[in-house]
């Protein structure tokens, strides 16, 4: 890191001193830059706190452009299960893991918001990444789909404590679902290929964990309240 500010610090001087730094060696740029340095050592943490926002807006900058190069696949994949107003002015695309707990939190938020605002469409992406437990579950809740049971299983499944092959199916059973049907529903390639799909997708965007939002075009890694969610769609239609 010192050598990388040090030669950030040197091209800074050639930039800003075009004419000076033309009739100076190499050898003598560093010693110039290593006296301000020791002059006013701000300038060290100065050029940290630059270099920082600029790998930062780097960063929003290619988050931007993947959401826009995913958009249609974002808000349209057909099979991504999705609840709520099928016309509606805002979609909210949501990853998650059904053994996190930030995510199970996120749910009762999102049904709040869903319930006192008719004019939005939430997409599920099923993102396990904490356990097998975990990939389990997702493999389950897409493969309801077949007995249209997805909402009510993903709800029940939120609602349990951590999950693993057999608490999960205990759920199936206890809401109603084949559970042969369901077991034989989870090796559909449509399953594999949603949570393929959702890994694919975060990795563009820049998701490392559970619970991430794309709520039209935010982009939030990270659990938000009711109050936020509500905030972030209210400016987004201003």
């Amino acid at each position: 890191m010192r050598k990388f500010i040090m030669t950030f610090l040197m091209v800074s001087f050639v930039a800003i001193t075009p004419a000076v730094s033309e009739s100076l060696s190499e050898k003598e740029i560093k010693k110039l830059a290593l006296e301000a340095i020791l002059e006013n050592p701000q300038i060290v943490m100065d050029a940290v706190n630059l270099l920082r926002e600029r790998d930062e807006a780097n960063k929003e900058s290619l988050k931007k452009q993947s959401y826009l190069d995913n958009k249609e696949l974002l808000s349209s994949d057909p099979n991504a299960p999705t609840y709520g107003n099928p016309n509606a002015d805002i979609t909210i695309v949501e990853f998650f893991d059904y053994n996190c707990g930030y995510c199970k939190r996120a749910m009762t938020a999102m049904q709040e918001v869903l319930k006192n605002d008719k004019n939005l469409r939430v997409v599920y992406r099923e993102f396990p990444i904490l356990s097998e437990g975990s990939i389990y579950a997702s493999r389950a809740a897409l493969a309801s789909r077949a007995q249209n049971k997805y909402k009510i299983f993903h709800e029940e499944l939120m609602s349990a404590q951590q999950l693993n092959a057999s608490s999960v199916m205990q759920i199936a059973k206890r809401i109603g679902l084949d559970v042969k049907k369901l077991q034989k529903d989870m090796n559909d390639p449509d399953v594999f290929e949603h949570i393929q799909t959702s890994r694919d997708l975060a990795d563009a965007l820049q998701f490392t964990g559970t619970p991430s939002f794309v709520i039209g075009d935010k982009l939030i890694g990270g659990y938000i309240p009711q109050e936020t969610i509500m905030e972030i769609i209210e400016s987004l239609r201003s």
